[in-house]
């Protein structure tokens, strides 16, 4: 399993979650079943509602995971991916309870120094796990 963590310079939430869209719709265009994980259920509810408007020119197939988990993007907390062997873009401060079911996770990390702290913790466990989790810079 491939781990990074794309560090963004921005300190606000609403990059963080745009890019997340982002690498979503990289992932879907590019064949992989993604689930994108929320910190909560008001976060996943922002998703949803991102996904439709981030950018006016393209759509990103999406659904929250108790509607359609068959979605090619699917939303939601720690619920397991319908599809194996696809992406997690992680927004949770934990890790997946699921992790063996996806070939790539990607952590979204901003300049918030609460979340610089819970993804330094996640990349010691990821390393724990014995996986050897890469820095991007976005």
């Amino acid at each position: 399993m491939r781990v990074e963590f794309y560090v963004l310079s921005s300190n606000t939430p609403e990059s963080r979650l745009r890019a997340a869209c982002q690498l979503a719709m990289k992932a879907w265009r590019a064949g992989l079943p993604v689930f994108l994980r929320g910190a909560d259920a008001d976060q996943c509810q922002v998703l949803d509602q991102l996904l439709w408007s981030f950018r006016a020119e393209s759509f990103v197939p999406h659904s929250p995971a108790e509607e359609d988990a068959q979605a090619p993007v699917v939303i939601g907390l720690d619920q397991a991916p319908a599809q194996a062997g696809g992406v997690l873009l992680n927004l949770h401060p934990h890790l997946s309870p699921h992790l063996a079911q996806f070939t790539r996770v990607i952590e979204i990390v901003n300049q918030q120094p609460e979340l610089l702290a819970q993804c330094r913790e996640n990349f010691r466990q990821y390393r724990q796990l014995g996986h050897d989790p890469q820095r991007v810079e976005l």
